[in-house]
């Protein structure tokens, strides 16, 4: 069986006491539909949804792992980012959860893309070989390497500080319309604290964040977000974190990585605004005043 609340039309649809509850009794059961009526419901939800209600029946089952479903989970580029074919897919669903379990290489190297496995939204990380670091090409502060752990074919090490700011940009028609993005800074961590200011133009606050620079490898950042305006001193920092610990910290990763955050944006459901179609990011130093 099943109820529909009926409401009278002077109370705004608000419900009350006095309401009255019809019982209708419930011709079918859903899993008795056809199983393409069934796939083109759970095609309205999520890839979370789909996979919890594979368990109702084996012909929901069936419906909820069908390529209908999962064909349109997948970005409509998926195509291009699936591995070689010496890799045998047998379903879209297949695919799906390959992309989601691990990033693939786009852009000659310089990103990696993955589907968050419960929404399929992309996200990205950008290598160091992707951003702008200043001072990159010197030697005595920073240096190319590969490092066996990382994905990417070369990773920067930093060796001495001189001026430390690192800027990238990704075109926000790559992103996923209509989401939320969290923006990391993936290192390794060695050496004495080090304290870098991020801003965004659109941040409602500051986040600081505490980096320890001496031989710290910089690998790169996932997403994007904001440009950078303006810098602040140390001081300021402690202040912030004795105010309300607003200070991030790098925590690890459990791939022998760790992962600072910067901060956060919207892309909306039109994408990027009419004056721009990129959205960047810088962190920068934080010098300490005399």
């Amino acid at each position: 069986m099943k109820q529909i609340q009926v409401s009278d039309s002077n109370s705004g649809g608000r419900s009350s006491r006095n309401d009255e509850i019809v019982s209708i009794g419930a011709s079918a059961r859903f899993d008795t539909l056809p199983e393409d009526c069934i796939s083109m419901v759970i095609y309205r939800t999520s890839p979370r949804d789909a996979c919890v209600v594979a368990s109702v029946s084996k012909t929901v089952k069936s419906a909820a792992e069908s390529d209908l479903v999962w064909e349109k989970f997948l970005p409509q580029d998926y195509s291009s980012l699936v591995p070689p074919r010496s890799v045998d897919f047998s379903s879209k669903k297949e695919i799906y959860m390959s992309l989601a379990d691990d990033s693939v290489l786009i852009d000659d190297g310089k990103k990696s893309i993955w589907l968050e496995k419960g929404s399929g939204k992309k996200c990205y990380m950008l290598s160091a070989m992707d951003l702008k670091i200043a001072w990159i090409d010197t030697p005595e502060y920073w240096k190319w390497k590969k490092d066996p752990e990382s994905k990417f074919e070369k990773v920067a090490k930093l060796r001495h500080v001189c001026w430390f700011e690192i800027r990238g940009k990704i075109s926000c028609g790559m992103l996923s319309k209509g989401t939320h993005y969290f923006v990391y800074a993936v290192l390794k961590i060695g050496g004495v604290d080090h304290a870098v200011g991020f801003v965004g133009e659109e941040a409602a606050s500051k986040t600081f964040v505490l980096l320890e620079p001496k031989g710290t490898y910089l690998r790169g950042g996932y997403g994007c977000c904001y440009s950078s305006s303006s810098l602040t001193t140390v001081e300021e920092v402690e202040d912030e974190r004795e105010a309300d610990g607003s200070v991030e910290e790098p925590k690890e990763r459990g791939d022998g990585w760790s992962e600072v955050k910067l901060g956060n944006f919207y892309n909306g459901d039109g994408g990027c605004d009419d004056d721009g179609d990129e959205i960047e990011f810088s962190i920068m130093e934080i010098q300490k005043e005399i």
